[in-house]
């Protein structure tokens, strides 16, 4: 199976071995930035849990197919059929537990190189309608993960800051060896700390130094970090926002004073949206700009 490499370029897998680690809070939050900012973009959801369908609002709604879609483009070469729209610039590929089957059909394969790269033939004729693809990983099953990195220019790994979160990033540099003689430019396009501590500066140093020593480079660590926030984790599930769109939503509320006083109701969007919102404009302003960067060095490296 022939892949043409050079429509896959902006092709983000964001990956991470262990469950919990922010790979759908980072898909959905950067992917409705950088569509937000004017950039065509299509977030594909991988995990038959389906979660990124809670943090964008469509989960059990006329769109929400389970994973269908995705499952049989995958399992039986049907074309992909990316749900347009889900906000402006933002087109999504459902996941769900349609997806079980879909691994299950691409484990029991005889031609596990046609398996591998079952992904990138579905996302390779759409490719050219987006300026980003992102991926959002299973924690856990091979097939899809596997599926996902072949089908990725580069990775991105969600990491919290203890011990077992960074052993799900040692899995993800495993998975990255795997496919590397279907996808040679695969790449570590960075590693991000998730949930940390907004004022734990020594933990999140300790944690960078870790997972420098561990993968060998300096520059592997995003500058980026995404801060916890309990509140704002809770309030951009249930409402099925993103966690710039609550920003929004606590800016236009009403002050402290004015719910205390009685001449407003409480019940808008948390104060820490803000916050964490400013983690994430960081974030996506960083994965553009080292795209964009690593671009254009290898258009210079071209010979004319």
């Amino acid at each position: 199976m022939e892949i043409d490499r050079s429509l896959l370029t902006r092709v983000v897998a964001v990956i991470n071995g262990k469950g919990g680690a922010g790979k759908t809070s980072v898909t959905a939050n950067v992917a409705g930035l950088v569509a937000h900012s004017g950039f065509r973009v299509l977030a594909v959801d991988m995990d038959p849990q389906g979660n990124l369908g809670e943090d964008l609002g469509y989960t059990q709604s006329d769109v929400d197919d389970q994973g269908r879609a995705l499952a049989a483009a995958l399992a039986f070469g049907q074309p992909g059929t990316p749900v347009p729209s889900v906000r402006p610039n933002l087109d999504v590929m459902i996941g769900g537990h349609h997806l079980d089957a879909a691994a299950a059909a691409l484990a029991a394969a005889k031609d596990q190189t046609a398996a591998r790269l079952a992904l990138a033939r579905v996302l390779q004729p759409l490719s050219e309608q987006y300026d980003l693809i992102l991926i959002d990983c299973p924690p856990g099953i091979e097939a899809l993960q596997t599926a996902a990195a072949a089908a990725a220019r580069w990775a991105l790994v969600p990491a919290k800051s203890d011990a077992s979160s960074r052993k799900g990033m040692l899995d993800v540099a495993r998975r990255l060896d795997a496919v590397v003689d279907l996808n040679p430019g695969l790449d570590l396009l960075g590693v991000v700390l998730f949930g940390t501590g907004s004022s734990a500066h020594r933990i999140k140093e300790e944690a960078r130094a870790r997972i420098v020593e561990a993968l060998g480079a300096e520059d592997v660590v995003m500058q980026a970090t995404i801060r916890h926030s309990e509140a704002t984790a809770h309030a951009a599930r249930e409402r099925g926002q993103l966690v710039h769109e609550l920003e929004d939503e606590a800016r236009k509320g009403p002050a402290w004073w004015q719910i205390r006083r009685g001449e407003a109701a409480a019940g808008g969007a948390p104060r820490t949206a803000s916050g964490v919102a400013e983690d994430y404009h960081a974030l996506a302003a960083e994965i553009v700009a080292k795209i964009t960067d690593a671009e254009a060095i290898q258009q210079q490296e071209v010979p004319a």
